[in-house]
């Protein structure tokens, strides 16, 4: 998270500043054959570390536009001594698939975060499969430290009937004022079907990304109605400041929208294409994940190791689970990367390990949630060290077999997390598996019953399998559901350590850095969203507390 990014290892120097990046694109190749082209822009920059291109984020998808201008921003720290090279590229969104191969590629551009910041506004040509492929504009704005979040809600009366069989499908379009009296686009509401007389959905939006912390900073709404085909006619406009809003309801917010080519048009007789009526403003802190951590917030991680017969014989160098004395496997791999992280945040540095899909001694029964350390009524591991000797034996005692159910090991760490309340514990499981699952209905409704407690779930992959199925439970892009019910919050994580490893040479543990990275940067994003949607609030950092006893006194023979 950027608010709580204080330091960047290995360049000596805090940050100077953070930077917020705005982008819109214009003439962008239509590639769709029956519509406009549907938009989305990749952000990577270069890694020193891996000597190529990391993917740092994306927009949202704007469907039908050649001209979008995207609300989702990219938040980067500045280093005036560094040359942070960035490469953007843009897409025609053709399926639900993360796979940038899977969409068509309208064009890119290379810059440095230098060039944006010199020139507050960036405008580049696209390269791309034409000649003409666009072009991209990339605007700059330092952060302020403001830790604010707005949460509104507008309605309208009498809006101007915009279709020719109906009324009209208004949405708003909020934008901040930039210095050089432009404006960038930070928040649209849904689209409201068939009314002159919408009410809009509340939403909150940081006061950092509204107007940058000025109170006093002009805000521009704008109301649209909505075409399927991106062509949204513009119904009419207002403007107001956040302290104006803060006011609350009442006539002094209530505001004409005004369409100006309208009124030229039709002079003293236009009065407004409608009216736009504030009906909610609430204003309140925002707390970072370094507030509640402390505050004493506590992190709990269990680790989770598939034994599946697929991940090959341990004794064969061909296996996912071969003991290499010169480097750890991928199972080690991802439990120390993980591990050193976490282990910083957790007090007692003790942690629960399980197992699935093996066949346990004496009597061969199979299991898919057992105690790596051997202990049912304690599966709890000293340190990372414990978690992998504890995983080593019992490569040596077990037999790998099948299927790869994750539901009992989600189903275990959820009861512990629902033990824990008040904000003082949040739960990661990580999860390292090599195959296919094939308990998916049950891992679903899992993940959707545990999206309501403090708890994370990450997902490594090993190996070459088709991981398809992670994507689907990672939800980033669709909200995970089981029987009708959807996950109250976006909880899992999914990273393939293929696409760390044969990187960066033979560094061990550059690749274990990147891989943590990777896969723990989403918690922070997903811990707030918990501690936000409970209305849990932070304790002051001299209120700390020791262990409760309830997290600790689960045996998994009990779960």
């Amino acid at each position: 998270m950027a608010d709580t990014a204080e330091f960047q290892p290995g360049t000596g120097v805090a940050p100077a500043t953070l930077v917020e990046l705005s982008v819109s694109c214009r003439k962008l190749i239509d590639a769709d054959v029956f519509s406009k082209s549907d938009p989305m822009v990749v952000l990577f920059v270069q890694d020193s570390v891996l000597k190529g291109w990391r993917e740092f984020g994306r927009t949202e998808i704007i469907w039908n536009n050649l001209n979008p201008d995207f609300v989702k921003k990219f938040v980067l720290h500045y280093y005036f001594e560094q040359s942070q090279k960035l490469k953007f590229e843009v897409y025609d969104v053709d399926s639900e698939s993360p796979d940038l191969d899977k969409h068509d590629f309208l064009g890119r551009t290379e810059c440095t975060l230098g060039e944006i910041v010199s020139s507050n506004k960036l405008g580049k040509k696209l390269t791309g499969p034409k000649k003409d492929s666009g072009s991209i504009t990339i605007s700059a704005e330092e952060l302020s430290s403001c830790k604010e979040q707005a949460t509104v809600q507008f309605c309208a009366h009498k809006l101007d009937k915009k279709d020719f069989f109906g009324k009209s499908d208004p949405f708003l379009t909020f934008s901040r004022s930039n210095e050089d009296g432009s404006f960038t686009v930070v928040h649209r509401t849904e689209v409201i079907k068939k009314t002159l007389n919408p009410t809009w959905k509340p939403f909150s939006i940081s006061v950092r990304s509204l107007c940058n912390g000025d109170y006093d900073r002009c805000i521009k709404v704008e109301c649209y109605d909505w075409d399927a085909d991106g062509g949204h006619d513009f119904i009419g406009e207002f403007k107001t400041t956040l302290r104006e809003l803060s006011r609350g309801p009442g006539d002094h917010n209530r505001y004409e929208c005004i369409n100006a080519k309208k009124k030229v048009k039709k002079g003293s007789k236009y009065q407004n294409s409608g009216v736009i009526e504030l009906m909610s403003c609430r204003i309140e802190k925002v707390f970072s994940f370094l507030d509640y951590i402390r505050g004493g917030t506590r992190i709990h991680c269990t680790f989770s190791v598939d034994f599946t017969a697929s991940n090959g014989d341990p004794k064969s160098p061909t296996s996912l689970h071969y003991m290499n004395p010169y480097r750890p496997n991928p199972y080690a791999t991802a439990i120390q990367s993980v591990g050193h992280i976490i282990q910083d945040y957790d007090t007692d540095k003790m942690f629960p390990a399980l197992g699935f899909g093996a066949r346990l001694p004496p009597d061969g029964v199979v299991s898919h949630e057992f105690a790596l350390n051997g202990n049912p009524q304690n599966p709890y591991c000293p340190g990372v060290a414990g978690v992998l000797e504890s995983y080593h034996k019992t490569l040596r005692s077990v037999q790998l077999y099948g299927p790869t159910n994750f539901a009992p090991c989600i189903n275990h760490v959820a009861r512990f997390a629902k033990a824990a309340t008040g904000g003082n514990d949040y739960f990661i499981l990580l999860i390292i598996t090599d195959g296919i699952i094939t308990d998916m209905p049950q891992t679903c409704e899992a993940i959707v019953n545990a999206s309501t407690l403090p708890l994370s779930i990450i997902i490594v992959g090993v190996g070459d399998a088709d991981f398809e199925a992670m994507e689907v439970l990672d939800g980033d892009d669709v909200r995970l559901s089981s029987r009708g019910r959807y996950a109250e919050r976006d909880i899992v994580q999914f990273v393939p350590l293929r696409d760390f490893l044969g990187r960066g040479g033979d560094d061990q543990a550059s690749v274990q850095a990147r891989l943590a990275k990777e896969v723990l940067e989403e918690i922070p994003d997903q811990f707030l969203s918990y501690m936000q949607r409970h209305n849990i609030k932070p304790k002051p950092p001299l209120q700390r507390r020791s262990t409760i006893s309830s997290v600790s006194s689960l045996p998994v023979s009990e779960q």
